[in-house]
């Protein structure tokens, strides 16, 4: 499955106020996902394997390492736990990092937040407004991102424009 996403990461100080104002706007909450995410040496893009308890896929994706929205070119692929996927992978492409976190995942029409505990790094949130199918658009996913933006009172200061993967490596080289 092939998608675009608009969508921010943001480090969150105050996850409460974010779970608050989800359930005030009645969001559907997809659960608590208990996630481990293996990145893998590619020469473009990332490439990783998501593995939870509610999610699982082998995701391919382009994205611009900038502050506030930004542009995702991404390729889905459901996977089943337990797999030998893993290993082939590790095996010939090499690990990268391997991210470990707990996401909270909640739902509003087609926008969907996580508020994420990774270890080693802290709490962060997410807006991820999708076009599954190219009915939406690149503006519209925009405008939508900048709303959530807005309602949250997000701080410039508080924008991530690189992936946890990125953070990690960064961390570890220090």
């Amino acid at each position: 499955m092939k998608h675009l996403n608009i969508e921010i990461k943001a480090r969150c100080s105050n996850p409460k106020a974010i779970l608050s104002i989800l359930k005030s706007c009645k969001a559907d909450f997809k659960g608590t996902d208990y996630q481990i995410d293996t990145y893998f040496k590619v020469a473009r893009g990332r490439l990783k394997l998501r593995e939870g308890n509610i999610e699982n896929y082998l995701i391919y994706y382009e994205r611009e390492n900038k502050k506030g929205p930004k542009k995702s070119k991404i390729i889905l692929l459901k996977t089943v736990p337990n797999s030998p996927l893993k290993n082939i992978l590790m095996n010939a492409l090499g690990v990268l990092v391997i991210v470990d976190k707990e996401r909270k995942i909640y739902f509003i029409e087609n926008v969907k937040f996580h508020v994420d505990t990774v270890k080693d790094l802290g709490t962060f949130m997410e807006i991820e407004a999708i076009d599954k199918n190219g009915n939406i658009g690149k503006d519209k996913l925009l405008i939508q991102c900048q709303k959530y933006l807005k309602l949250f009172d997000v701080k410039e200061k508080d924008l991530i424009e690189v992936s946890y993967s990125d953070l990690l490596m960064e961390k570890i080289k220090k």
